[in-house]
């Protein structure tokens, strides 16, 4: 579940639709939840189904550190690439805003770390990377564990409007993050390598 305070709109024709704030979403804001209504496929599930599905899910979906491919039920679906992502993906089954996100800025992942198949060239976003690679998590996870622990810091801090959707082991366990009774799972254990 994406969060509410966004709503779905035509970006450019390069890439189609995007997620916007519509209010502001601080740093350290949960931003989606993986809940009960999105669909979680087996790599077997997938593949009996023809290639006219295949591609949808391959173009919808992203993969877990199981090779399961999950399609977001609302418009979470549309959530773009940005090698300057201003959402990153956690251990836990939610992503978090790593920076404040504006009234009108779209929010982004880096789809590196979501598990893609296949390589692919990106929008220019004058960053020195340009293609997104399947194998991208086991490079930039010390990058992007960084940004996780400082957004961390605020998790408790800030308004949580999705933390309702949280199974109450992820709410206790970052609880204790937040506490310095736990340490923070590295983005890492979100690998998934095809086999």
């Amino acid at each position: 579940m994406i969060h509410p305070h966004t709503e779905l709109r035509f970006i450019s024709d390069e890439v189609g639709h995007g997620v916007v704030a519509t209010k502001l979403i601080p740093k350290g804001t949960i931003t989606w939840v993986q809940d009960h209504l999105d669909m979680v496929f087996t790599p077997s599930q997938v593949a009996t189904m023809s290639n006219d599905y295949q591609q949808i899910l391959d173009y919808f979906t992203f993969r877990n550190n199981k090779g399961e491919y999950v399609l977001c039920w609302d418009m979470a679906k549309y959530v773009n690439h940005s090698f300057k992502s201003n959402c990153l993906t956690t251990p836990y089954d939610f992503e978090i805003a790593i920076r404040d996100i504006y009234p009108g800025e779209e929010l982004t992942d880096d789809y590196g770390y979501l598990n893609i198949a296949k390589p692919f060239k990106a929008k220019d976003e004058g960053t020195r990377r340009k293609i997104v690679y399947p194998n991208d998590l086991l490079k930039y996870h010390p990058v992007w564990d960084k940004a996780l622990q400082e957004a961390f810091l605020e998790i408790d801090v800030v308004n949580q409007p999705l933390s309702k959707f949280l199974n109450e082991n992820i709410k206790n366990r970052i609880a204790q993050i937040h506490k310095g009774e736990a340490v923070l799972d590295s983005i890492l254990t979100c690998y998934y390598a095809d086999k």
